[in-house]
Formats: structure tokens, sequence, C-alpha cells
């Protein structure tokens, strides 16, 4: 890891910057996949799926027996574990889906916005290595709560033609039905466009590698939606002498070994509790089995050590991190000057794992900065807020003239007219 003391202001925004990796020779063939997806459907994913994924598919949709078959082959461990994490994941939602409020904004004008569940979302959910069955939780409950009509699951194969049974097993149990053995950039093309098997969707969710990131993006050229511009994952840590050291870097290493493209930064005051968690870092990182990638993501990652805490929490918010821990003896009051972030974990017991698993917030979170516009996955990210407005003749009286000056002012006649002719008629009826 990169080590630096005590650095200057002026350097801030270098120590901000995340890996630099050449995407622009991915526009391409990302571009001639979608296009391939768009003509040739079913018969493209099933070549991409022998291509790719090593793998020779005779249908596409997961059948009623893979899904009983995957409640088999999960733990009796394992189900309680996910149950208990779908538990506090709803209950989190579900408690801040906002209610309609209709609003009086002067008599006779009543305004408000009512919620309208997107029809039609597609949840894409990586494989290999590391399938990531939480991710269904994250993405599906939210989606269910929203009401959500139609929500179909994307994910690749295994080389035997299989589905990871935990990603089934938590899709069943978070009332999903429509999953879909394909993956990659070829899984978002299907989605963005339709094909015989799979349905076309107004907006997609979910992680995956920088073919699928870029997939996301052309999608969303096309006019469908996404969650959020994605990036590697990320953790910034900021400590003070009270933390525990193996804590630290026992964080530091749990997004390290999400992948290479990964970063991790320390902010600390003190040199001497740098050291102690570069030494943790060298101990746990040992006997890590991803201990390949960690190390990977380790050189793109920093320990800094600045003048005091409120420089750690300034450096902090100018990097926007996706998930943030503050191990202080403070840490609730530190926690309100938090201004960019995707998620706070407060004192030394809050570890991000808890908050990738099961504390009930969501792990899908704005990455390489975007915390600073963009929020993270909940249940508005699956619904539109349609506004409505109901004008009385009364209210017409009273705002009328208002908006017959401004269109006046602006040159739109007809928009004036369309007030004026009602002003008019009102007019009429009371001689």
């Amino acid at each position: 890891m990169q080590t630096y003391i005590l650095p200057q202001k002026n350097q801030w925004l270098k120590l901000c910057q995340r890996p630099i990796f050449e995407t622009a020779d991915l526009d391409l063939p990302v571009a001639k996949i979608m296009e391939d997806v768009r003509i040739r459907k079913d018969e493209a994913l099933f070549n991409y799926s022998k291509k790719f994924d090593n793998c020779s598919l005779e249908n596409l949709i997961v059948t009623t027996q893979e899904f009983t078959n995957a409640q088999k082959k999960i733990s009796k461990e394992l189900k309680e574990a996910i149950e208990i994490a779908a538990q506090n994941i709803k209950f989190f939602h579900k408690n801040y889906l906002e209610k309609t409020n209709r609003i009086q904004t002067m008599q006779g004008v009543e305004c408000w916005r009512r919620n309208v569940a997107i029809e039609k979302v597609g949840l894409y959910i990586p494989g290999g290595s590391a399938p990531l069955f939480s991710t269904v939780l994250m993405l599906a409950i939210p989606a269910k709560i929203a009401q959500c009509p139609e929500v179909i699951l994307c994910t690749p194969p295994s080389p035997t033609g299989e589905i990871h049974p935990a990603i089934l097993y938590t899709a069943q149990l978070t009332g999903i039905t429509k999953v879909y053995k394909v993956g990659g950039a070829q899984a978002i093309a299907a989605m963005t466009f339709g094909t015989e098997s799979i349905p076309p969707v107004y907006k997609i969710f979910g992680p995956g590698n920088q073919f699928v990131t870029k997939a996301k993006e052309q999608a969303q050229q096309r006019g469908v939606a996404i969650d959020m511009p994605a990036g590697p994952s990320e953790v910034l840590v900021i400590a003070d002498v009270t933390a525990e050291p193996s804590f630290v870097a026992a964080d530091l290493l749990s997004q390290a070994e999400h992948g290479s493209d990964s970063q991790a930064i320390l902010l600390c005051e003190s040199k001497e509790f740098l050291q102690k968690v570069k030494k943790e870092i060298k101990k746990q990182l040992s006997s890590l089995p991803r201990r390949a990638i960690a190390e990977q993501a380790l050189k793109n990652s920093r320990l800094i050590v600045l003048k005091n805490i409120d420089n750690c929490i300034e450096l902090s918010n100018l990097y926007a991190p996706e998930h943030l821990i503050i191990a202080t003896k403070n840490a609730d009051k530190l926690a309100d000057k938090i201004t960019n972030a995707g998620s706070v974990f407060i004192g030394n017991y809050s570890c991000e794992s808890i908050g990738d698993y099961a504390s009930g917030t969501n792990h899908t979170l704005p990455t390489n900065g975007y915390a600073r516009n963009y929020s993270g996955v909940s249940v508005e990210s699956f619904i539109k807020k349609i506004s409505f407005q109901k004008i009385n003749a009364n209210g017409l009286k009273s705002i009328g003239k208002a908006v017959e000056i401004m269109a006046a002012a602006e040159g739109l006649e007809a928009h004036k007219n369309a007030v004026t002719i009602r002003l008019q008629n009102l007019n009429n009826k009371t001689k």
C-alpha cells in the first residue's frame, strides 16, 4: 500500500484519484454484442454462452425443478442466515417508502405526487467465483416493496448449465420466479432489447465486470434506465488511536478481496497507528483464499496520516467513498459532518461486511466519487413519482392572472390563452 505522511492540501485531489482502467477499448466489442443480441436474439445468447461460459444450453429460463433442486442444496444454516438478512432489509426499506401527501399551495389549487412502480425491471447478478446472492436480496426486496409488476433476473450459468443454488434459493425467497441463464454484456443486451425468451425491461439494476458496466452505459443510451454509474468497489476508514488495528486491517482487506481494481483508504492522525494497521494487513493477508486479488487491489490503496480528525473528515468528503467507516471515540458526532458517502458505518463494531449482508441498508452504492451526487439503491429506485394538480374555479381565478402575465412575458401566447379562455368562460357564467 502507498503511504503518505501529512500530505499538503494541494495534493489531496491527487490522493482522491481512483485506479484508472482504460475502457474505451470496450466500446466497440460491447456495441457489437448489443447489436448481435438485438438482431439474433436467443440464437446470439446461446452462442455467447458457449463462447464465454463454456456452456451449451437448451433453454435460457430456470425451470421449476431447478428451483426445487436448489432448495435441497442449501444448508439449513445458510437458509436461516439469508432469511435473517431478508427480514432486516425488508424492514429497513419498507419504512422509507414515501406516502402520498396532498398539498394546497393556494386556495383552490391542490398538488400532490404519487408513487408508481416501474412496470418492468431487470436485475443482473454476477456469478463466477463470488456468486452474489446477497445482491439478490438488495435488489429484489425493494423492487417487491415498490410493487413492480414484472421483475426478472439474469445471471451467468456454470459450464454445466447450472445457476448457483444460493442465487436460486434467494430469488425464490424474494418472490422472483423468472430467472434466466445469461451473463455478461449479452444479458444487459437481452434485457435492453428483449429476445424470444427474455422480455425487455425499463430499468436495469446490478453490479458486474467492466463489460457489464459498459453494456449498461450503452443500454442507457438506448433509452433504458440504469441504477447508477458503476465502478470498482471501495472503502475509506477514518480511525483514531481508540480503534482496533486488527479491525481496521480486516475492513480494508474485505474490500481489497472484491477485485484487483478495488481501492481501500485509511485516514488517521498517528504514524504509530498506521504502522500497526500495516502490520495487521500483512498478517491477515497471508491467510486469505483470495490473497492474489487482494494484493493487486492493495497496490492501488493508500494509508494516509493527516494532522487531525477534522482533516480526515474533510478529505473523506472530497473522496466521497462508497463505504465509509468511522472508528473513533466520537464517531456519532463525526458522522453528522459527512456530506459525501454511499453508506456510513459508525464505531469499532460496525464493520462494512454487516451492511453488505444483513443490517438492512442496501449495498448497491455509488462508487468512483458518484456519492457526491447519487444515492444507493432504495425502494425509490424502483419508483416513478408522478405529479398531479387539481385546480377548481376559485383556484383558477386566484392563480390565472399570474400565469397570464408570465406566459406573455415569455412570448407564449397559446399558453396565456389557455388560461384566458377559461377565465372568460367563468366571467360569462357569473353575468
